[in-house]
Formats: structure tokens, C-alpha cells, sequence
């Protein structure tokens, strides 16, 4: 647990608005209160300001920057001590480059990545380098997806075009067309919309993949099938884009439907495609098991009535998802990072006895959801972390693992035979 003397508020940096223009940033990563940076953003050659107000930002606990306030821990930084905090080390080489439009527009082409991130930095915004890292993490967990960076004034007719404000911001496309935003340095949001957006769509085919041996039937059977409650909709959740689309995600919401999604602007295939399979001319759409419920009238209907709920999947309750968590597999490890990688000693040193032990394990990152991270000490009564359980049971933390390796116990706990 990272000592609050390690932990800063700070706010997204914003872009200056002009020559001279000269926002004040708090410390992040490096960068102390008072540091300032002087950047002009000029449009072409006219010497005038493409966008933004320079913010100055402040070192306190309410500082926020468009609501969201950036927290540092240490050598990394999280949303209310809930992120996934970088390990300290050798710097990791950091998302490709992107100098030009062109060079933009071919990534976003590419149709052998089913998402491309793009993250518009500054070299004078401490924030941006850790974002980087996170990038650099994030591309080793998912090669089916592209991400960049791209300096914001140093390719200005971009960064107007998204109306690119403050950095680090972060866009996502899907076959060239935008999806999603996030502004500001949120590394376990951005981990968790990266995640949430291949999910969505996984394992998607690009449109027309006759290749891939599954016609467009088969697909669209498989999309519907990919949750047992599937939103067909224009947009996201966190950002629909149409009046319709948003009054459904907000009834679902409201009752605590649990449910996947589906971007239609992002596979006009499907977007076309599904009308005619289902037979349902409009959108959004909602599926259960597999089977078309109706749009946002009959949704609208089935509440007034009260039968949404008997319908629709609900949102288990956290005690129930600790349970399923903690037997997902016969040895499951709660711990701050991943096999891949652990982001604290504690939770390396338990990865080291486990791998030593040849036993199969799995592992959740508590740093990538606060509900169970607080609510797991309570289930287990066990106020710490890491925690090791054994078929639902939980073992202990990193000192209980070291004294079952000294008696020898060991192995036989993590076969259950104790």
C-alpha cells in the first residue's frame, strides 16, 4: 500500500491558447507545484490559437480537470487509488509514433487491427510519459489492436479536428471512425475501455472475411450469442450516440440489467446485416439468449409492466461474484498485477513461490476493480493483499504462502489435499 506522502491530486494538462500563454502544472511524475511550461499552439501560419484555454492546475485533493481529478502513486497513478500503479524499472520502449495526417489515416485503415488507441501527448506534461507506459502494457496484452502516440502541437490540423483540448487525451476507432474518448491521466480506465471495446466486438471478422470460413448469418448469430444480454446500439454505453440508444443504456441501468453491447457504427456489415436477421428495421436492439426482445418501445413497455426484470439478466450481487471469483480456478491469486506482471513486491515475491511450485494458477488484479478490492477483505475477513485461495478457500497472504513453503506444506495446499 503506497503511503499517501506519495500521493499527489493533480489535473490534466491543459493546451495553451496562445503565445506567451503559460499553464502552471502540479507534480506528476516527476514535475513539482510552480513548474511551468511555456507552449504556443498556433493554427497554420496565422499565429492564432486552435483551441483550448490554458488551466492552470491545482495541487489539492479536490483538484479536478472536467470533473475527473488525476491521482499519482508513486511510479505509477490511478483513479482513487484504484489503478493499475506502473512498476518501477527500465523505461519500456512506448507506442509507435504518429508525425502526420497521412500517417494517421493508414493506421486507422488497417484492417488486420480490430481497435487502434491513439494518445495525444506534450513532452512538457509530466502525465503524458507514465500514459505511455501504459500504452506499452496494454499493446503486449492485446496484438489485435494499434497504439500510437501523437504529439498534439506538433500536428495541430489533427488535434483540431478531435477537438483535442488538454493532454493526455486518447481516442479509439474502430474501421476509421472514432468510438470513444477519454481526457485525462486514467490508466484504469483506459485499461478497462481498451478491454471493454475488443470485448465487445471479439472475436469479430472484418466485414466481408469470407475467408475466414463464417458467412454473415453466422456471425451475426455468434454476436447476438456473445452475452446473454446483447445491446445492438448506436454508440456505447458510456457514449451513445443517438437519444434512443441513451434512453435504453439509462433503463438498463436503472435496473441493473447485466448486459454486453455492440457498436453499429462500427460494422456497417452488421449494422445492415442484422436488420434483415432479425427482422427489426431500427435501432437500438435488445437480445436475450439469443433471441430478439424488441427496441426501445417494447423495452419501455416490458418496465412500465414490470416484467424487464423477469426477462433480463441482473447484475450479480458482489457476495456472489466473490464467490464465483474466488473458485474461477482450483489456485486463484489476488494480487496487485498480473503473472505477467506484479506491481508490488509482495505480490512478486507470492508469484515466485507459485511458479517455483509447477502448480497451475490464476490471477485477478485487484488494482483493475476498487468494488473487489474493498469488498474481498471483508468476504475473507483478510484486510491485506496479495490473498491465495485454494478451491474457494482462502490460505492467506504472502507470509502464510513463505511458512507452508519452509514446513514443506506447500504443494500439498495447493492440491487440496490439506
Amino acid at each position: 500500500m503506497l503511503s499517501k506522502a506519495g500521493r499527489h491530486e493533480c489535473t490534466g494538462a491543459a493546451l495553451s491558447a496562445g503565445l506567451g500563454a503559460r499553464p502552471v502544472l502540479a507534480g506528476a511524475g516527476g514535475g513539482g507545484e510552480g513548474r511551468e511550461a511555456r507552449r504556443a499552439v498556433r493554427r497554420g501560419s496565422t499565429g492564432s490559437a486552435w483551441r483550448g484555454e490554458a488551466l492552470g492546475a491545482r495541487r489539492s485533493s479536490g483538484a479536478a480537470w472536467r470533473g475527473r481529478g488525476v491521482r499519482v502513486l508513486g511510479s505509477g497513478f490511478g483513479v482513487r487509488g484504484s489503478g493499475p500503479g506502473m512498476a518501477s524499472g527500465p523505461a519500456m520502449s512506448g507506442p509507435q509514433e504518429v508525425t502526420s495526417p497521412p500517417q494517421l489515416e493508414e493506421l486507422l485503415r488497417r484492417r488486420d487491427k480490430s481497435l487502434v488507441v491513439i494518445h495525444f501527448w506534450a513532452p512538457w506534461a509530466p502525465q503524458c510519459a507514465p500514459m505511455n507506459d501504459v500504452m506499452a502494457e496494454l499493446a503486449k496484452e492485446h496484438p489485435q489492436a494499434a497504439f500510437a502516440k501523437l504529439e498534439a502541437e506538433a500536428v495541430p490540423e489533427v488535434s483540431e479536428k478531435y477537438e483535442i483540448s488538454s493532454v493526455p487525451t486518447f481516442l479509439f476507432f474502430k474501421d476509421s471512425r472514432r468510438v470513444d474518448r477519454l481526457d485525462g491521466a486514467h490508466a484504469p480506465e483506459l485499461t478497462r475501455k481498451v478491454r471493454r471495446h475488443l470485448t465487445s466486438a471479439a472475436p469479430l471478422l472484418p466485414p466481408g472475411a469470407a475467408g475466414h470460413g463464417e458467412d454473415l448469418a453466422a456471425r451475426l448469430k455468434r454476436l447476438i450469442h456473445a452475452a446473454p444480454c446483447m445491446l445492438f446500439m448506436k454508440g456505447s454505453p458510456q457514449e451513445p450516440r443517438c437519444g434512443f440508444s441513451r434512453q435504453m443504456v439509462e433503463i438498463l441501468t436503472r435496473h441493473n440489467i447485466q448486459y454486453g453491447s455492440f457498436d453499429i457504427f462500427s460494422d456497417e456489415e452488421v449494422r445492415q446485416g442484422l436488420k434483415a436477421y432479425s427482422n427489426w428495421p431500427t435501432y437500438p436492439q435488445l437480445y436475450v439468449a439469443g433471441e430478439l426482445v424488441g427496441g426501445l418501445d417494447i423495452v419501455k413497455e416490458l418496465e412500465a409492466s414490470q416484467e424487464l426484470e423477469t426477462i433480463c439478466p441482473k447484475v450479480p450481487s458482489l457476495e456472489k461474484r466473490l464467490q464465483e471469483l474466488t473458485n474461477k480456478a482450483s489456485v486463484m491469486l489476488f494480487m496487485k498485477g498480473n503473472k505477467q506482471m506484479a506491481k508490488c513486491g509482495f505480490s512478486k515475491q507470492i508469484l515466485e513461490i507459485l511458479n517455483d511450485s509447477g502448480v497451475e494458477y490464476e490471477t485477478f488484479d485487484i488494482l483493475e476493480d476498487e468494488e473487489v478490492r474493498q469488498g474481498l477483505k471483508t468476504y475473507s475477513n483478510w484486510p491485506t493483499y496479495p490473498q491465495l485461495y485454494v478451491k474457494g478457500e482462502l490460505v492467506g497472504g504472502l507470509d502464510i504462502v513463505k511458512e507452508l513453503k519452509e514446513t514443506g506444506e506447500l504443494l500439498s495446499t495447493l492440491k487440496g489435499e490439506n
